[in-house]
């Protein structure tokens, strides 16, 4: 009747590229360091491979004031990887706070983000990077 309780569709906002997206993440979006939060970063440049066939990537993690640098990587067994520019999902393993002053996410990149957001659901994905074969965490 009247369409008063259907749920009112909104549009995705789309950008015009991977550095705009970030800029409204960092803006907009609270980005809160959460054990297994997903959080938009941008990638900055390359960094090589580990001993184990993971390839590390210097990361721009979204949040207040332009975001935080720090290292990070793709999973051993990931067949494919970003490139500079890439707009990325870092996901979060575990927090460690005993290593500095501000609390530090443990993780690895997760995704290629495509530069849209849709308005309550979360960034489009555009490449997924986590290998098929990782266990998933156990909730009780």
């Amino acid at each position: 009747m009247f369409g008063w309780f259907r749920k009112k569709r909104e549009e995705p906002i789309e950008f015009a590229d991977n550095r705009a997206a970030f800029e409204y993440a960092c803006e907009n979006l609270p980005n809160r360091i959460l054990i297994e939060a997903d959080i938009p970063a941008i990638v900055e440049e390359t960094r090589g491979r580990g001993r184990d066939g993971e390839r590390f990537f210097a990361i721009r993690l979204a949040g207040p004031d332009g975001g935080t640098s720090m290292l990070a990587c793709t999973l051993a067994e990931s067949t494919d990887w970003p490139e500079v520019g890439d707009l990325v999902g870092f996901h979060i393993v575990t927090i460690a706070e005993e290593l500095a002053q501000e609390p530090v996410p443990i993780g690895f990149i997760s995704h290629v983000l495509s530069p849209v957001m849709v308005v309550g659901k979360g960034w489009r994905v555009a490449r997924n990077l986590t290998p098929k074969n990782i266990k998933q965490p156990i909730r009780f």
